[in-house]
């Protein structure tokens, strides 16, 4: 199997691709911290599967599998990321990954996940699973996030209480770009404020 890792964490990233890398079902893995790298070099790697964390800097996961599905549909995606709220697994799902591996997962489990994807499985972690479950055994909720990855994500920030500032810094953006995605979050969740917008946000499944 060749295996790419999209990580932006740089223990994270070099761990995996050492770890992995020692697993001898895997013949080669490369690793990129972007998902504009990634897009870059994957022409000439070509891997077989993709591990993508999803809070990027820059392209959000959720943008880099849809568009490396568009280009490459053979190939097999897994999310491996901290986030499991019901917004972010089906915008994942829905943009063509095959696989949800939470971060903090024994790697033994990812390792036997990777595996299992490549054979043509859909491995997922236990909670994530059974969120994929309860979606289909539940009536519909109504209409869909009306949120982009990005502005969802940058609501769980608010959500944690990070300044404008703060959520500049952790995707790599001016303050000024910050306040344009809230502004826009905040017309398409027709939301008077912040709790507002938190209120609603809860409603889709966003946090």
């Amino acid at each position: 199997m060749r295996l790419a890792i999209v990580e932006d964490n740089n223990v994270t990233r070099e761990t995996l691709k050492l770890l992995l890398s020692g697993d001898t079902r895997v013949e080669t893995v490369e690793a990129y911290a972007t998902a504009e790298e990634a897009l870059e070099r994957l022409e000439a790697f070509n891997p077989e599967v993709l591990l993508v964390d999803l809070d990027l800097p820059g392209m959000h996961g959720t943008e880099l599998i849809r568009q490396v599905k568009q280009s490459h549909p053979e190939m097999d995606i897994m999310v491996h990321t901290i986030f499991e709220d019901r917004g972010t697994v089906f915008a994942a799902i829905k943009a063509g990954a095959s696989g949800y591996i939470l971060k903090g997962s024994p790697l033994q489990e990812l390792m036997e996940s990777l595996q299992n994807l490549y054979r043509g499985g859909a491995p997922m972690s236990p909670k994530i699973a059974r969120k994929v479950i309860l979606e289909f055994q539940s009536a519909p909720e109504g209409e869909e996030s009306p949120l982009t990855p990005r502005e969802s994500s940058i609501v769980r920030c608010i959500e944690q209480g990070l300044t404008y500032q703060e959520i500049a810094d952790r995707y790599c953006i001016s303050p000024h770009t910050v306040h344009t995605h809230i502004k826009k979050i905040y017309e398409k969740l027709q939301a008077n404020g912040r709790r507002d917008a938190l209120k609603r946000a809860r409603k889709f499944g966003i946090i």
